[in-house]
C-alpha cells in the first residue's frame, strides 16, 4: 500500500463521527470487547464490529483474542502519526490562508487607491 492510500484510509476512517466515538472510547478504555464498546454507543453491535474493521484497516487498532473473547487496542503509533498528519494539514491550510489573507488585503489596498485616484482627478 502506498502513502497515499494508507493516508486515505486513515482520513477516511477518522472523518466520520461514529468511528471517531469507538476509537475515544478505546483510547479511553484500554482494551475492551465489541460487545463492551456496543454497550456504550448508541449504535448496533454489527455497526461496531463494521467501525472496528474500517480502524483496523488503517492501522489504528488492532486485537487479540483472549479465550473465545476479541480485545481491540489503540495502536499508538498510528496515532500519534495521525496526530501529526493532521497537525501538518493544519499549519498547511494556516499558510494558504494567510496568504489569501494578504493577497485580498492588496488588492483591498489597491482598489482603495484607484478609488481615492478617481475621485481627486
Amino acid at each position: 500500500m502506498t502513502t497515499a492510500q494508507a493516508d486515505d484510509e486513515l482520513w477516511s476512517a477518522i472523518g466520520d463521527p461514529s468511528r471517531r466515538r469507538v476509537l475515544d472510547l478505546l483510547v479511553s478504555n484500554g482494551e475492551v470487547s465489541a460487545s463492551w464498546l456496543a454497550g456504550h454507543v448508541p449504535f448496533s453491535r454489527q455497526a461496531v464490529s463494521k467501525h472496528l474493521v474500517v480502524l483496523e484497516q488503517a492501522g489504528l487498532i488492532s486485537r487479540r483474542k483472549q479465550g473465545r473473547e476479541v480485545l481491540y487496542h489503540v495502536q499508538a503509533g498510528r496515532l500519534d502519526q495521525a496526530t501529526r498528519a493532521m497537525a501538518d494539514l493544519a499549519a498547511q491550510w494556516d499558510r494558504r490562508l494567510a496568504t489569501i489573507k494578504r493577497l485580498a488585503e492588496a488588492a483591498h489596498a489597491e482598489n482603495k487607491k484607484r478609488q481615492t485616484r478617481r475621485t481627486t482627478t
